[in-house]
């Protein structure tokens, strides 16, 4: 037994340990742990085993394990020669490939993002040219043609009897006023109003809000009926006013009265209302009836 092999022996037995003990804590096979404190290190797989397999049992057994391969490091088998290795050369041309590569492809991203640029300013470019182009024949198309053609002006010819007589000048066309309504007076509930100027009128009676009543008569309250009903939402009632018309709505905020277009004034409140709208007599009517005399 070798000096080693006896003292790790003897450590285990004052520990009261056994080599299934030790083979339980250090994983390490019974006979390789037999062959240590025999000092066999031939059954061992290896010198590089032997010192690992001693520190191990060492410290299972409470020794410092380097203490003991320092002491006992006689016993030990020399660890093999580790055979030299020369460094494999650097391959350098094919470290500047690689950077050549890397600098193409830099190149080339670079070569084909200002390419995708210049298409889209291209693009943009064709695109506002056409639209320019196009617009002229849309203004040409949207322009008015006539057929007919102005007739030639006559030249006047002073001299000799083939001067051709002048065209006479129209008269110019009367306009028409435009027409007036003028509050007049209020009988009892009643309020009335003059229309102008003479002559035939178009009164427009809208509902708009919801149904509401509406009652237009000729001359007064008590004349014929034009309309007695409910007037549904939206619903518009036209009348030609020649002579005095009363109207009668079931709440002013819902209807619009209107004479040619001209809002006659209803109060636009939540309430009845009541009109009366005499349109201006013809003046050669008013003559007339002014100078006819009574029969002798």
């Amino acid at each position: 037994m070798s000096e080693l092999g006896a003292m790790l022996q003897k450590a285990r037995e004052e520990r009261g340990l056994s080599l299934n003990d030790i083979q339980e804590t250090t994983k390490i096979r019974k006979r390789y742990l037999e062959a240590i404190e025999s000092g066999d290190h031939t059954v061992l797989p290896g010198s590089f085993y032997v010192r690992a397999f001693v520190k191990n049992y060492a410290e299972a057994v409470g020794l410092d394990p380097d203490e003991v391969l320092r002491l006992y490091q006689h016993e030990m088998p020399a660890p093999p020669v580790e055979a030299s290795v020369d460094p494999l050369p650097v391959r350098a041309p094919r470290r500047v490939k690689s950077q050549s590569s890397e600098r193409l492809g830099k190149i080339g991203f670079n070569v084909v993002m200002w390419s995708f640029l210049i298409l889209i300013v291209v693009v943009v470019y064709v695109f506002f040219i056409n639209r320019e182009d196009k617009e002229p024949e849309q203004v040409d198309q949207t322009t008015p043609i006539t057929e007919n053609s102005a007739p030639p002006t006559a030249t006047s010819n002073t001299g000799g009897d083939n001067a051709s007589p002048e065209a006479p000048t129209p008269s110019p066309t009367p306009t028409q006023a435009a027409t007036t309504v003028t509050y007049g007076t209020r009988s009892g509930t009643v309020d009335q109003y003059d229309i102008g100027p003479a002559g035939t009128h178009k009164l427009e009676i809208k509902v708009s809000g919801g149904r509401n009543w509406v009652e237009v008569r000729k001359g007064s309250r008590s004349g014929e009926k034009l309309f007695y009903a409910n007037a549904e939402d939206g619903e518009v009632l036209p009348f030609d006013l020649t002579q005095p018309l009363y109207i009668n709505v079931g709440r002013a905020d819902l209807s619009i009265i209107t004479v040619d277009g001209v809002l006659v004034p209803d109060g636009d409140r939540a309430g009845s209302k009541k009109l009366l709208l005499t349109p201006a007599q013809p003046v050669e009517e008013t003559n007339a009836e002014s100078t006819e005399q009574p029969a002798q």
